[in-house]
C-alpha cells in the first residue's frame, strides 16, 4: 500500500485549511489549489505549495478535473484528498486521480458511483432489504413521466438531484401547481452544481428528523460506525445546526441505526469514512436517505464527542492501514453542538451576501472549535458557497454545550458582510430546539426568529456618537479640549440610513466632564464617552458601561451590537436622491451572481410575482420577480452575464401605464 508524503488538498476555504492543519501535524507535505479570486486566502498561504487552476468562476477553476489533476502532478502530490463538495463526489475525478498515479483520500470511483449517486443508492439499498423513504427512482426523466409519479405518490413529495448533496436541486412540492416550475428549477440547479440533471422523488415523511451515522471502514474488511449527528435544523433543506449526539435517539435506537449503517457500507464494498443518512419518523421508524461519500461538514462534532480525527482516519485508511479500534472502543463522550456561519442577510430573506471583511474577532473559550479561513480584508465573493465558518462547542451534557456556542457566537465580530450570526442564536434560545423537539420543518414553518426588530436606543446612540466624532473620535484631541466650544448650543445632526429607512439623530456636546447629549427621536440621552479608537467605542449611560466594537467604511458603518452587525449609511450631506417605492417595474439583482435565465422579452405581458430572470450566485438560484403587473419594456442582461448587486435586470411598465 502507499506511503504518502504529500497531499493535495482539491478543495478551499475553512475545510481546505482543516484538511491541511491535521496533516501538517502528522508530516505529511501540503499542496493547495486557488483560483484567481483566492490568490490571497488563507487556505493558499498555509500550505507548503499551492497551484493556480483558473480563473473566478468555479468551473473553470476548482470543478475542472483536468488542471486539478495536472496541478498535483506538478506539485509532486502522491494524493488528492477532495475534501466535500466540489469534486469530493464526483467518481470522474477519482478515476482521474488513480489514472494519473495518484491516491485518491476516499471511497472507489465504483462505491462513488454506487452509492454517491441518491437514486442508485436508493436502489441498492432496497436490494440489501433497507428500508427507503417511498419514491421514484427510474431511469425515465421526462416531465411527463415525473408528474405522473409524483401524482401516484401523492403531495406533498421532495424533488431532488439524483447527485446532488447540501440542498442543492431540491424542492418540496406542496401541489400539482407548483410541480412545472419546481422541476426545471432542480434540473437546471442539478445540472450546474453537479452536471447530472437526474431527479428523483421522495414522499415527505410529516414531522421528521434528520439522523445520520458516521462509518469508517478499512481495506481489511473492518467496518464501524462513530454514533449519529442530528441534523434536522435546517433552513431550505440547508442545514444550519448540527449536533451530536442526537436528542432524540437512544441507546437502543443508536444501535439499530448503527447495524443498518454499517450493513450499508459491507453491501457497497465501501472504503474510507462515509455518512448514512436517515429520516428518523415521530414513531420511531427510520428510512435510508443516502449516503455520503465523504467528509461530512458536520464532522466536528464527532470528533469532539468521540475525541477521534476523522481526517486522520481517512488518511490511514487510503495508505492501507488496518482500524486500531473496535466498535467496543468508541465511546460517546457529553454533547457537540454546531453551528454554521453563513454569509447572508436574514432580514433580507437569507440572500446570499458579499462584501470584503473589515474587522475580525475569533471566539477563543474552552471547548470551543472554530473552523474557518477568514481573514481581515478577505473579498467574499458570490462565486463560492456562503458559508464563511463553523462554530462548535463542546459539554458535558446539552444544555452545557448550548451555553458554550451561545457565548461563542456572542464573542465572535465579523464586520464588513452581513452574516447569520444573530439567527444563529435566536435559533439555540428557541424553546423548541432547547427540549430538543425541532425537526426538518421546524426553521421554515414553525420557528419565530428574534431579529427583525429596529435598531435599540443604545444602538442609536453608539451609531451616532460614532459617526459625529469620524475615525479617530474624540481621543484625537487634548483631554481638556473634548467637548470644548466658544459658541453656546452647538450640535452636530446626523441623518443614517438603515434598512431603508432614514434616521434623523442629534449629538450635543457638553462642556463638563466629557458628556454629550444624543437626541433619538423626542428622547435626550446623556452619555459619557470612556474610549473611542478607530474600531472599538465605549461609553456609560444611565451607570451602564457598553463597549462597542465597529468598522466605517467610508460612509457606511458596521457596528457589532445585540450579538449581530447593523449597518448604517451615514446621509447627513448626502444630496437627495428620489425614492423607488414597491411596484416599480425596476427587477433589480439582489446580489453579485450570474444570468442563468431571462425568460421574458420585450412586449411580454406579465403579471406580479411572475419570474423575470434567475440569477446565480453562491450555488443557489435566486428568481427576480415582478413587482407589478404589465407588459416588459426593456431586458438590460443576457444569459451567462455578470451583474452587480442592484444592478436593473428588466424593467416593467404598470398595465395602466402600457394602455
Amino acid at each position: 500500500m502507499p506511503q504518502l508524503r504529500n497531499i493535495l488538498v482539491a478543495n478551499r476555504g475553512e475545510i481546505a485549511l482543516r484538511i491541511m492543519r491535521t496533516l501538517r501535524s502528522r508530516g505529511y507535505r501540503t499542496t493547495a489549489i486557488y483560483s484567481e479570486a483566492d490568490a490571497d486566502a488563507p487556505h493558499v498561504a498555509f500550505a507548503d505549495v499551492a497551484v493556480l487552476v483558473g480563473p473566478a468562476p468555479v468551473g473553470a477553476s476548482y470543478l475542472n478535473i483536468e488542471r486539478v489533476v495536472a496541478a498535483a502532478l506538478a506539485s509532486g502530490a502522491d494524493a488528492v484528498h477532495p475534501g466535500y463538495g466540489l469534486l469530493s463526489e464526483n467518481a470522474v475525478f477519482a478515476r482521474a486521480c488513480a489514472q494519473a498515479g495518484l491516491t485518491f483520500i476516499g471511497p472507489s470511483p465504483e462505491t462513488i458511483e454506487g452509492m454517491g449517486n441518491k437514486r442508485r443508492a436508493r436502489i441498492a439499498m432496497q436490494a440489501a432489504g433497507v428500508r427507503c423513504v417511498p419514491g421514484y427512482d427510474g431511469e425515465a426523466q421526462s416531465d411527463e413521466v415525473l408528474i405522473h409519479e409524483a401524482r401516484k405518490l401523492g403531495f406533498p413529495i421532495m424533488v431532488k438531484a439524483a447527485a446532488g448533496g447540501g440542498g442543492r436541486g431540491m424542492r418540496r412540492v406542496s401541489a400539482e401547481t407548483e410541480l412545472a416550475e419546481s422541476l426545471a428549477r432542480a434540473h437546471s440547479e442539478a445540472d450546474k452544481a453537479f452536471g447530472d440533471g437526474r431527479l428523483i422523488l421522495e414522499r415527505v415523511i410529516e414531522g421528521a428528523r434528520h439522523v445520520e451515522v458516521q462509518v469508517v471502514s478499512d481495506s481489511h474488511g473492518q467496518v464501524i460506525h462513530l454514533g449519529e449527528r442530528d441534523c434536522s435544523v435546517q433552513r431550505r433543506f440547508q442545514k444550519v445546526i448540527e449536533e451530536a449526539p442526537s436528542p432524540a435517539v437512544n441507546a437502543e435506537l443508536r444501535q439499530r441505526m448503527g447495524e443498518v449503517a454499517v450493513l450499508a457500507a459491507q453491501r457497497s464494498g465501501y472504503i474510507g469514512v462515509g455518512t448514512v443518512e436517515f429520516l428518523l419518523a415521530p414513531g420511531g421508524e427510520f428510512y435510508f436517505l443516502e449516503m455520503n461519500t465523504r467528509l461530512q461538514v458536520e464532522h466536528p462534532v464527532t470528533e469532539l464527542v468521540t475525541g477521534l480525527d476523522i481526517v486522520a482516519l481517512q488518511v490511514a485508511i487510503a495508505e492501507g492501514e488496518k482500524l486500531q479500534l473496535c466498535q467496543a472502543d468508541v465511546v460517546l463522550r457529553g454533547h457537540a453542538i454546531e453551528a454554521r456561519l453563513y454569509a447572508e442577510d436574514p432580514e433580507q430573506g437569507f440572500v446570499p451576501a458579499t462584501g470584503s471583511i473589515l474587522r475580525l474577532t475569533l471566539p477563543d473559550g474552552h471547548d470551543v472549535r472554530v473552523d474557518h479561513a477568514l481573514a481581515e480584508g478577505l473579498r467574499v465573493t458570490s462565486h463560492y458557497d456562503a458559508m464563511l465558518a463553523k462554530l462548535s462547542a463542546h459539554g458535558a451534557n446539552r444544555d452545557e454545550a448550548k451555553r458554550k456556542l451561545l457565548h461563542a457566537l456572542a464573542s465572535l465580530r465579523v464586520l464588513g458582510v452581513q452574516t447569520n450570526q444573530a439567527f444563529l442564536c435566536s435559533v439555540l434560545e428557541d424553546p423548541v430546539f432547547s427540549a430538543g423537539h425541532a425537526t426538518t420543518e421546524h426553521l421554515d414553518k414553525t420557528f419565530v426568529p428574534s431579529g427583525g426588530a429596529p435598531p435599540s436606543r443604545q444602538t442609536l446612540v453608539a451609531a451616532a456618537l460614532i459617526c459625529a466624532a469620524g475615525a479617530h473620535c474624540q481621543s484625537a484631541f487634548a483631554d481638556e479640549l473634548v467637548g470644548f466650544s466658544n459658541c453656546q448650543g452647538v450640535s452636530w445632526p446626523l441623518l443614517l440610513e438603515h434598512a431603508g429607512r432614514n434616521i434623523a439623530l442629534r449629538v450635543e456636546p457638553e462642556n463638563r466632564n466629557g458628556e454629550v447629549r444624543v437626541r433619538v427621536g423626542e428622547s435626550m440621552v446623556l452619555v459619557r464617552v470612556v474610549e473611542c479608537t478607530e474600531q472599538r467605542l465605549s461609553f456609560v449611560q444611565d451607570g451602564l458601561r457598553t463597549r462597542v466594537d465597529y468598522a466605517l467604511d467610508g460612509d457606511v458603518l458596521w457596528l457589532h451590537m445585540d450579538r449581530g452587525a447593523w449597518v448604517f449609511r451615514d446621509i447627513t450631506y448626502a444630496p437627495p436622491r428620489l425614492t423607488v417605492e414597491q411596484g416599480s417595474g425596476r427587477a433589480l439583482a439582489p446580489m453579485d451572481g450570474a444570468v442563468v435565465d431571462v425568460p421574458v422579452k420585450v412586449g411580454d405581458e406579465v403579471s406580479r410575482g411572475q419570474t423575470l430572470a434567475v440569477i446565480e450566485a453562491m450555488k443557489l438560484e435566486l428568481r427576480v420577480c415582478a413587482d407589478l403587473d404589465g407588459v416588459v419594456q426593456a431586458v438590460h442582461v443576457v444569459r451567462g452575464e455578470q451583474v452587480r448587486a442592484q444592478q436593473v435586470l428588466v424593467e416593467v411598465r404598470a398595465a395602466l401605464q402600457a394602455q
